[in-house]
C-alpha cells in the first residue's frame, strides 16, 4: 500500500530532478487554459462573423478569435457542400485541365527544356551559384527527367531552399571577393591564435565587429572558455574534454529509458524535428541524434532546470560554426556522413562544452518560473518606457504586454527572430562583450524593438501589433543590419547601463 502510495505522489509531482517544465510562450504567447473549454463553441460564431469586422482589443479576444492550426477535428467541420465551395466555373476547370495536359505532354516530348542552361538567361546577367546549389542540382537531375512536371526553365535561378535558410555569413547580394581590410583583419586574428598565449582581452576587441569565417571556430572556443589562451596546453584540453563528454553519455545516456527520464527525452526527441525545419542539414537523421545526446545529458547534469523548450535552439550556432571547420562549401545542404567518426565526435562534443558555458551565464533563465526572463522582460519595458515612450504607451492603449511577445526574444536569444546567420553574427559580439548573452542581450532586445516603431505605430489593433511582433520581417537581413543593430545596442548600453536614476522612473 505504501508503495502504491509512493508512485501515486510521483505521479502527481511533475517537478523532478532532470524533468521537462513547461514554457508559456516560448513560440506563442500564454494562452488562458480556461477558454480551451469553450473553443469549439466559439468557433461557430467565428465564421459566420468576419474576423476584420471585429477587430481584437485585447489579447483573450485575440486568443478567442484566432483558430488553432492544430485543433482536432477541422476537417470534418467543413462542409464543402456548401454554396461557398462551389464557386469554380466548369468550363474554367475543363480549359486549364486541358491546357495542364497539353504542357505535360510537349515536356515529355522534349524533356531536355526542363534543364536550365546558361543559354535561358539574357545577356549581361551575371549567374552566381553556391557550391550547395551546384551539388543539389546534380544529385536532382534524374528527378527532374523523370518528373518533367517541375518545369524550371521559367525559373532558372530559382533557390533551392529560401532565403531565410542561408547560413552564409555575408548578406543577400552574394558573397564579395574578401577586401584588402578583411585580409587585415584576418591576418591580425592568426597572429593572436598563433602567439603563445592569446591575449584574451584583445582577441575580444577584434571579435566585437565579427569574427571571419575561417578562425570563428577556434575563437569560439577561446571566448567561450572552453579552451586555454596557451597553445601548449590546448591539444591536451581538447581531448580530455572531449573524451569527458563520450564518458557522460556511457554513463547517462542510457537512463533515457528510465521512467522519471522519460519526459525530458520525450520532450526532446518532439523538439528536435522543429529546429530549423527549413535547413536540410538539421533534417538529417544523424545530425538529431546528436542534438539528443546533446540535450540529453545536459539535463541530466543540470536537475536545477532540466531541459526547457529553447535550449534546443541554442546548439545549432555552435554546431554549424565547429561543422565549417571541416566544410569549405556551404553547410545548408551538407551530408553530415561524409565526415569521419572522429571529425563528428569532435564537434558533437565541441557543440556540448561551448553550450554549456553560454548556460552557465543564463541558466536563471530556465529554472522553475524562469525568473531570469522575469526580470529581463521587466527590465526591457522599463528601459523602452525612458528610450521611445510613444511606442510603450502605444502597447499600454492596446493592452499589449511586453511578456506576450519578449518572453521568446528573452528565451530563444532572438534565434527565431532571425536567420541563423545573424546568429551566428550576434553570437561574435555577445562572446566577445562581457555578460553578452545575460546583460547585452537586453539591450539588443531593446533596439531590435525600437527598429521596428514605425511599423508598431502604424498597426492600431491588439491583434495586429501581436502578428507583427512575431513575425518581423528580417528573411532578408546580413551582416549589415546585424552591424547596425549592435551599434544602437552599445549606445543605449552606454547611456542606460551605469546611470540607474536615467533607467527607471
Amino acid at each position: 500500500m505504501a508503495a502504491e502510495n509512493s508512485k501515486q505522489f510521483w505521479k502527481r509531482s511533475a517537478k523532478l530532478p532532470g524533468s521537462i517544465q513547461p514554457v508559456y510562450g516560448a513560440q506563442h504567447p500564454p494562452l488562458d487554459p480556461r477558454l480551451t473549454k469553450n473553443f469549439i463553441k466559439e468557433r461557430s460564431k467565428v465564421h459566420t462573423v468576419p474576423l476584420k469586422n471585429k477587430k481584437a482589443s485585447s489579447f483573450h479576444e485575440f486568443a478567442r478569435n484566432t483558430s488553432d492550426a492544430w485543433d482536432i477535428g477541422d476537417d470534418e467541420e467543413e462542409d464543402f457542400s456548401s454554396p461557398s465551395f462551389q464557386t469554380v466555373n466548369s468550363k474554367v476547370a475543363l480549359a486549364t485541365a486541358a491546357q495542364v495536359l497539353e504542357n505535360h505532354s510537349k515536356l515529355r516530348v522534349k524533356p531536355e527544356r526542363s534543364q536550365s542552361t546558361t543559354s535561358d538567361v539574357p545577356a549581361g546577367y551575371k549567374v552566381i551559384k553556391s557550391s550547395s546549389d551546384a551539388q543539389l542540382s546534380r544529385n536532382s537531375s534524374d528527378t527532374c527527367l523523370r518528373n518533367p512536371l517541375h518545369k524550371q526553365q521559367s525559373l532558372p535561378l530559382r533557390p533551392i531552399i529560401p532565403l531565410v535558410a542561408r547560413i552564409s555569413d555575408q548578406n543577400a547580394s552574394g558573397a564579395p571577393p574578401m577586401t584588402v581590410r578583411e585580409k587585415t583583419r584576418l591576418e591580425k586574428f592568426r597572429q593572436l591564435l598563433s602567439s603563445h598565449n592569446t591575449d584574451l582581452d584583445e582577441l575580444r576587441k577584434c571579435s566585437w565587429p565579427g569574427v571571419p569565417r575561417e578562425v570563428r571556430p577556434i575563437t569560439w572556443r577561446l571566448l567561450s572558455g572552453y579552451l586555454p589562451a596557451n597553445t601548449e596546453r590546448r591539444k591536451l584540453t581538447l581531448q580530455r574534454k572531449r573524451e569527458e563528454y563520450f564518458g557522460f553519455i556511457e554513463q547517462y545516456y542510457d537512463s533515457r529509458n528510465e521512467e522519471h527520464h522519460q519526459d525530458t527525452y520525450r520532450q526532446i526527441h518532439i523538439d528536435i524535428p522543429r529546429t530549423n525545419p527549413l535547413i536540410p542539414l538539421f533534417q538529417q537523421p544523424l545530425v538529431q541524434e546528436i542534438f539528443e545526446r546533446i540535450l540529453f545529458i545536459w539535463a541530466i547534469r543540470h536537475p536545477a532546470s532540466g531541459y526547457v523548450q529553447g535550449i534546443n535552439d541554442l546548439v545549432t550556432p555552435f554546431f554549424v560554426v565547429f561543422l565549417s571547420e571541416y566544410v569549405e562549401e556551404d553547410v545548408e545542404n551538407f551530408d553530415v556522413t561524409n565526415l569521419s567518426q572522429d571529425m563528428l565526435r569532435s564537434i558533437e562534443a565541441d557543440s556540448f562544452w561551448c553550450m554549456s558555458k553560454l548556460l552557465d551565464g543564463i541558466q536563471d533563465n530556465y529554472t522553475f518560473a524562469q525568473p531570469g526572463i522575469q526580470k529581463k522582460v521587466k527590465a526591457l519595458e522599463e528601459l523602452v518606457s525612458r528610450i521611445d515612450e510613444q511606442v510603450h504607451n502605444h502597447f499600454r492603449r492596446y493592452e499589449v504586454e511586453y511578456l506576450q511577445f519578449a518572453f521568446r526574444w528573452m528565451n530563444n536569444l532572438l534565434m527565431r527572430e532571425l536567420p541563423l546567420r545573424c546568429t551566428i553574427r550576434l553570437w561574435d559580439t555577445y562572446q566577445s562583450e562581457p555578460e553578452g548573452f545575460s546583460h547585452f542581450h537586453l539591450y539588443v532586445c531593446a533596439a531590435f524593438l525600437i527598429k521596428w516603431r514605425k511599423e508598431i505605430l502604424d498597426e492600431e489593433d491588439f491583434q495586429g501589433l501581436l502578428m507583427l511582433l512575431q513575425n518581423l520581417p528580417t528573411i532578408h537581413w546580413g551582416n549589415e543590419e546585424i552591424g547596425l543593430l549592435l551599434a544602437e545596442a552599445y549606445r543605449l548600453k552606454y547611456m542606460f547601463a551605469d546611470a540607474p536614476n536615467h533607467y527607471r522612473r
